[in-house]
């Protein structure tokens, strides 16, 4: 049985405290994708990083086959959830 991620006030998944300096620590590539899609939306996405699964025909079972398959595009998913996370952080601070 999974247990559920800690979340974020906007229910952003947040690495656990273990290790809270990893944000990627305890989180699935499906919940980062998730995340990404819900804060950006796919066309976005695409822009952001330009690969086919999130422009032609996205779905988040076609983007995580890929991304599994591919080290170079997952890494650059992993970055912009981080870059997601300190933006997220960056505007609940201005508040």
């Amino acid at each position: 049985m999974k247990t559920p991620c800690p979340l974020i006030s906007n229910d952003l998944p947040i690495a656990p405290q273990k290790q809270r300096h990893n944000p990627l620590h305890g989180l699935t590539l499906e919940t980062i994708v998730t995340a990404l899609v819900t804060h950006y939306g796919w066309t976005e996405l695409a822009e952001r990083i330009p690969i086919n699964c999130f422009s032609n025909d996205p779905s988040i079972k076609s983007s995580l086959k890929f991304l599994r398959k591919t080290p170079w595009a997952r890494t650059q998913v992993e970055g912009l959830y981080g870059f997601m996370l300190r933006d997220i952080n960056r505007a609940k601070s201005d508040d």
